[in-house]
């Protein structure tokens, strides 16, 4: 393994949290003019690196780099939470044609169905709206709670979680895409979504940092 290489961006953002830390991920951000969400790879990037530390409701500060941490380590130190993207929902009561067009229209290979308080109580998949489509005339006439995976069938995530863990469950369960969940009394809030894409998106990050 070689020494870390640093992208453009990743380097300003050091520049930035050297001159003005500890300074938080917002105003990084505002200085980039750039979005939070798209910054928050490159921060923990740096983050697991050793470049800056982190703290709650205060920031990152710059701490230089960390001597020996090697490649194992970074990997495990990657979470849930700087990796995830937005979820893609939809009502239990929707049809299956309405669900098939939000997928289409949110690009996406999963949906995530939730009830009247905003609570998982389903995932669709791909296969499972063209199942339920192939032959059928009815499709705007069946809700979707009639054929998604229900509880305690649904395997998810929580955004601290280990994104190796993650990816296992994925592989194990040969799925495209977890919802990241927030307990609640009631049920689970789904607050993120993880995918194959995300965690190849993270590991290809953290290959190019570690120089392989």
């Amino acid at each position: 393994m070689g020494p870390i290489e640093l992208n453009k961006r990743q380097e300003e953002i050091l520049e930035i949290v050297k001159g003005n830390g500890p300074i938080t991920g917002e105003h990084i951000a505002e200085r980039l003019n750039l979005t939070r969400a798209t910054l928050r790879p490159d921060l923990a990037i740096l983050t697991m690196a050793g470049f800056l530390d982190a703290r709650p409701r205060v920031g990152y500060f710059y701490s230089g780099k960390k001597a020996g941490q090697d490649l194992s380590e970074s990997v495990m130190n990657m979470k849930v939470k700087d990796f995830q993207s937005i979820p893609v929902v939809v009502s239990e009561k929707v049809s299956v044609y309405d669900a098939i067009a939000q997928m289409f229209l949110e690009d996406v290979g999963t949906l995530f169905v939730v009830n009247e308080q905003s609570l998982l109580t389903g995932v669709l998949s791909r296969k499972d709206l063209l199942r339920s489509s192939i032959g059928n005339k009815e499709i705007s006439k069946i809700p979707v709670h009639i054929i998604m995976t229900r509880m305690p069938n649904i395997t998810y995530c929580f955004k601290h979680d280990p994104l190796l863990h993650v990816a296992k469950k994925l592989i194990e369960k040969q799925i495209d895409a977890l919802p990241v969940v927030a307990e609640h009394e009631n049920g689970l809030e789904v607050i993120g979504r993880i995918t194959k894409t995300n965690i190849t998106a993270a590991f290809l990050s953290l290959a190019e940092n570690h120089d392989l």
